[in-house]
This record gives structure tokens, sequence and C-alpha cells, in this order.
């Protein structure tokens, strides 16, 4: 089971993206959790993560997200505008995967 947090400003956008992503990953047979919170809430979940995907709007997080998670097995991903503006649950996956070393195309 892939562990996953979306990060946006405050959680809203995020968590329907999270929602098509379960959606997407569920019907492509993959075991994958997602949950959706704001940037302020990353650090409460590093135990129970594998993955930290960031709102492309949120680009200048990601190097104090890479901070936060130095020493765990976390990786950090930052999301691409084409599948955060339109929500698009499996693109996202696709893109998960890809980053993840899968063989899955976007």
């Amino acid at each position: 089971m892939l562990r996953v947090l979306l990060v946006c400003g405050s959680g809203a956008s995020s968590g329907f993206l999270a929602a098509n992503m379960r959606k997407a990953a569920s019907k492509a047979s993959l075991e994958v959790s997602v949950k959706a919170r704001s940037e302020s809430e990353l650090e409460n979940y590093l135990d129970e993560i594998d993955v930290v995907m960031i709102g492309p709007h949120l680009k200048y997080m990601v190097d104090e997200a890479e901070e936060i998670v130095q020493g765990t097995h976390i990786k950090v991903v930052l999301m691409k505008p084409e599948y955060y503006s339109t929500l698009n649950g499996e693109k996202a996956i696709n893109h998960l995967v890809n980053e993840m070393g899968g063989e899955r195309n976007e």
C-alpha cells in the first residue's frame, strides 16, 4: 500500500483530486491511499505517508518539504498543473507511479 499525502493551500482542491485519485487507483487495481491536507499539516503525517505531492502553486514549498522529510523514506513530488487544474485523478496516479519508478505512461 502506497500512502500519499496531497498538499495544497487549504486542502480543499486537493481533497477533490484525492478522491479522483482513489477512484483511478482502484480502477487500475493499485493499492494507494490518498489523503489531502493543508501545507501546515505536513509534519503531522510523517509517520503515515510514503509520498507527499505538493500543489503546483506551492512550488516554493518543495525545498522546505524536502528538509522536513530528510532522513525518512518519504518522497516529495511536485504535482503538474495539467492534472491539478482539472482534478484529473488518472493523470495524477500515472505521474505518481512514474515518480515511484513504475511503468505506467502519462
